[in-house]
């Protein structure tokens, strides 16, 4: 399979033929349909080749513009985030992907020296680095999927499924919150079932909102059935269908539609899950089916809020005190309704750790609500992780490292547990277990950003640069999509800025700075990693220090001891402007130097 596909109208040939020769002398792949050999399906081989590409030039001209074929390409390449457009003749472009930057070639004249092509060259590469870096993040999530003949507690064979991110037909992207969390929890039920082999939530959310044929998926994580569904909810009412496919026949094993009160979804999660494991025929031990019951809360409306607060924790970054106020009211409210609901105390822990030792709020550490998890629920995993990290700022190091080793024999698969992990391995300069847990944290959530640029900061210091080239290409896919959600994300923008740098683009990196500053002049965390950038990549120690200056007067004490053993601000460590700020906070947060 080619690394660039050609889309264009026949008509056209002419003028696309020295282009499909210059991008090839460039040393990529190319497939245009001229390489269609005779005898195989036209169609076939070119939705094989279109879907297979990481990068779809489009060519638009007057002609092309009104082909059904080329305006379809061209949309099925634009979901994907793959389509770089080229016109000549100054074509009037499809609505649907005017916002997307087109390079003109009416003067590159053949000449892969012209400006013009260049262009072309380097959106090409960037695109084809993105997508690279997308499939990589898929491969690594993928990498020890659930095998179908692994054996169950029963020594025998286990059914390997995938239960798919459930759709929202709410008519309302707000609750996109609450689909999630079922598909979350269907698939936290299922693994409790010794039978079943279940593809982690990472994995399966690598496929929300795409476009996928099911043997292909079926294939490539090495499962037997796809679970699939969607979910209505509408003031007290809730409509869930779901279909179990079996993909070796891709018949419907079993399928359902639910129409119920709201404040039946517990019951009803567990007729789904128990369901399932009726379809095909495996056996449910007592005490599976008791976990499966087992919720961390009986009422409707404290579940719906922990499920509000815990999807805006995970959009947020841990610098985002906005967010972290909002994940706060919404658990006080779900532990309000129900006070032994370990979970929400848990999460209401993790939110207070960010605002006061990332943000430097006074205040509440968040013991006192991971003290009040662990008595509710001693064996939940995310509570030794925030009491860990608390401890660890405390600077009560061996009782840290006691709690985060419990929590990481609980659920060695928690994000929070690994971030915590790599957090402490950071601060206390262990950098090759650092490096561990933080690319464990890649595959778990989907949405984690930060992580990403730890990679190249710990992968920069050990001097390993193509492991850090590939964090940051990683990286930087990611920030991409949270980016077309949220344009004025300053922290995103923030890790972007290092990303580019760390893959030698310094101009854009400085661009994405300057731009950020504007947006989101404010942003810690931002002039934080700037600074990170500035220092390490950019070689402007000045402009780093005149932008620690606000974060070190502000900041709580999480962030200044990552500061104090970041490789990232090595350069700057003799530097009298800069102890002298590293001086003044730790006596204001009476933190001790390392």
């Amino acid at each position: 399979m080619a690394d660039v596909f050609i889309s264009y109208a026949r008509t056209d040939k002419p003028r696309v033929a020295p282009l499909v020769a210059a991008i090839k002398a460039q040393g990529l792949s190319v497939w245009w349909d001229p390489a269609i050999s005779a005898g195989q399906q036209f169609d076939d081989q070119i939705e094989q080749e279109l879907q297979a590409a990481s990068a779809v030039v489009v060519i638009w001209t007057a002609a092309s513009v009104t082909s059904r074929w080329v305006r379809g390409e061209a949309r099925d390449a634009a979901d994907r985030g793959i389509l770089v457009p080229v016109r000549f003749d100054d074509a009037r472009l499809p609505i649907d992907v005017r916002a997307i930057h087109t390079t003109d070639l009416d003067q590159w004249a053949e000449d892969p020296t012209s400006a013009p092509f260049k262009d072309l060259l380097r959106a090409l590469q960037g695109v084809i680095e993105r997508h690279r870096a997308q499939q990589s993040v898929r491969s690594a999530a993928l990498a020890a999927p659930p095998m179908a003949a692994s054996a169950s507690a029963s020594g025998a064979p286990r059914v390997a499924i995938c239960v798919l991110p459930f759709t929202n037909m709410s008519g309302d992207k707000e609750q996109e919150y609450f689909s999630d969390g079922i598909t979350e929890d269907i698939i936290t039920d299922l693994s409790k079932v010794s039978a079943l082999a279940v593809v982690s939530r990472n994995a399966a959310f690598m496929f929300k909102g795409q476009q996928f044929d099911i043997p292909k998926l079926a294939r490539e994580l090495k499962v037997s059935h796809v679970l699939e569904g969607s979910v209505r909810k509408a003031g007290s009412r809730v409509r869930i269908t779901a279909q179990l496919v079996d993909v070796t026949s891709s018949d419907s094993v079993w399928a359902e539609r639910y129409d119920r009160d709201l404040n039946d979804i517990f019951q009803l999660q567990a007729e789904i899950s128990e369901a399932i494991v009726k379809a095909l025929k495996l056996r449910l031990f007592p005490e599976e089916r008791r976990a499966i019951e087992k919720r961390g809360t009986d009422n409707v409306e404290a579940y719906n809020l922990f499920l509000m607060a815990r999807q805006s924790h995970i959009n947020s970054d841990s610098g985002d005190a906005r967010r972290a106020d909002t994940v706060i009211r919404l658990c006080n409210r779900a532990i309000e309704i129900d006070p032994r609901y370990a979970r929400a105390w848990a999460l209401k822990a993790i939110a207070q750790v960010n605002l006061h030792f990332v943000c430097g709020r006074p205040g509440d550490d968040g013991l006192v609500a991971a003290e009040r998890a662990l008595a509710l629920d001693a064996n939940l995993a995310e509570a030794h992780a925030v009491k860990a990290r608390i401890l660890y700022q405390q600077n009560s190091d061996d009782e840290a490292a006691a709690e985060i080793d419990v929590a990481l024999r609980l659920d060695p698969e928690s994000y929070e547990v690994n971030r915590a992990a790599a957090f402490m391995s950071f601060g206390k300069q262990r950098l090759d277990d650092a490096v561990r847990y933080y690319e464990k944290t890649m595959t778990l959530l989907e949405t984690d950003l930060n992580s990403g640029s730890m990679l190249i900061t710990c992968y920069t210091a050990m001097g390993n640069t193509e492991a850090s080239r590939r964090a940051a290409q990683v990286a930087f896919a990611r920030i991409e999509k949270a980016l077309a959600q949220d344009p004025n994300n300053g922290s995103a923008m923030a890790y972007g800025a290092v990303s580019l740098a760390a893959l030698g683009e310094a101009e854009r990196a400085k661009d994405w700075i300057s731009r950020t500053l504007l947006i989101d002049p404010d942003n810690l965390t931002a002039r934080y990693n700037f600074a990170c950038t500035l220092t390490n990549y950019l070689n402007d120690l000045d402009s780093a220090l005149e932008l620690l200056g606000p974060v070190f007067e502000t900041t709580g004490p999480a962030l200044l001891r990552h500061a104090i053993a970041d490789p990232d601000l090595d350069p700057l460590r003799d530097d009298p402007r800069f102890t002298a700020m590293v001086a003044a906070a730790t006596a204001r947060l009476e933190v001790p130097g390392e």
